[in-house]
């Protein structure tokens, strides 16, 4: 028989946690926190779905990098003069 939620819980480990559910919570809060847990479930797997779908659409997308910008030619004014006074070679 397989297991049930697929995590190892057996049938008598479920009726125990419901039961002790609703021990704590009472039957009438229950059917409000378990359909807010199904809405956070919900909500969780539409983000990761969608954190999915963009990772995917970033792999299969060429690689746009614009080249980088040439740099200006450099004048003779913008570069240092030397204090020595002497000429280069």
């Amino acid at each position: 028989m397989m297991n049930m939620l697929m995590i190892g819980l057996g049938w008598g480990e479920i009726v125990l946690i419901i039961a002790v559910l609703l021990l704590f919570f009472g039957a009438k809060k229950l059917p409000e926190l378990a359909k807010g847990l199904g809405q956070g479930i919900k909500e969780f797997k539409k983000a990761s779905s969608e954190v999915h779908q963009d990772f995917q659409r970033a792999v299969e997308e060429p690689a746009h990098h614009p080249a980088p910008a040439p740099e200006p030619p450099k004048s003779a004014a913008s570069q240092p003069s030397t204090s020595t006074g002497s000429k280069p070679a």
